[in-house]
């Protein structure tokens, strides 16, 4: 069983709470939403990442500051976005998403993907195994008007808003490819880059292949994952 496995049931336990908090968004420097939603679950998974872990260091997208993360300082990095898809949720979309990736030094250990309201968790160590055959390309929201102008015709495209749940699909074979040619954040995209990697499908980062390195926090990183 994955490290991982019971803070599926910590995030199942709380969802009606969490969900309740949907009306409590608040603007971030970045104009972005933060919700006490994102708080709530941002603390239940650093409360169960530091009881699991002895010897662990945290960044969270709603804590993390500045500076670059020495991944020899402790014996585990666990990286956590507590809700990826905040304008969704606040909007009542059901598509967002928990991610947390964990490193044991500088090495891939394990991830988890869990999307709550529609009951879709996937962990690292427990890939499926069976996938749907795609045309789909997801894409960023973040692209503009000039971006989107000019994608390559002749794809089915989708735009949805939240990373997880665009992960989620490109590695269950719901998307054929899902690329953010913009760049995100680590927190946004180590979960489902690793398990991309992890089940052989064709991930870059920054135009170079990925292998399951570490992502500095500071930094925005531009991916593509295809299948």
């Amino acid at each position: 069983m994955s490290t991982l496995t019971p803070l599926i049931s910590e995030i199942k336990a709380n969802l009606e709470t969490v969900l309740k908090l949907r009306n409590t968004k608040k603007k971030k420097e970045d104009d972005s939403y933060v919700s006490e939603g994102d708080l709530l679950l941002d603390k239940i998974c650093m409360d169960y990442i530091n009881k699991t872990y002895s010897s662990v260091q945290i960044i969270t997208e709603e804590t993390y500051s500045a500076g670059e993360v020495d991944l020899d300082a402790f014996e585990f990095t666990a990286v956590v976005d507590p809700i990826d898809g905040t304008e969704n949720f606040v909007s009542g979309l059901m598509e967002w998403g928990v991610g947390v990736c964990i490193y044991k030094r500088s090495e891939f250990h394990e991830a988890l993907i869990a999307l709550p309201e529609l009951n879709h968790y996937i962990l690292s160590d427990d890939l499926p195994k069976e996938k749907f055959e795609s045309r789909i390309y997801g894409i960023s929201s973040s692209l503009t008007k000039e971006d989107l102008l000019n994608l390559e015709p002749g794809f089915e495209y989708r735009i949805i808003g939240c990373c997880m749940y665009n992960m989620f699909n490109v590695v269950t074979g719901r998307y054929k490819m899902f690329q953010n040619p913009k760049g995100a954040r680590c927190w946004d995209i180590l979960p489902g880059l690793n398990m991309a990697h992890k089940l052989g499908l064709d991930v870059t980062v920054n135009n170079k292949k990925y292998n399951g390195e570490f992502l500095q926090p500071a930094e925005k990183y531009r991916f593509k994952i295809s299948n």
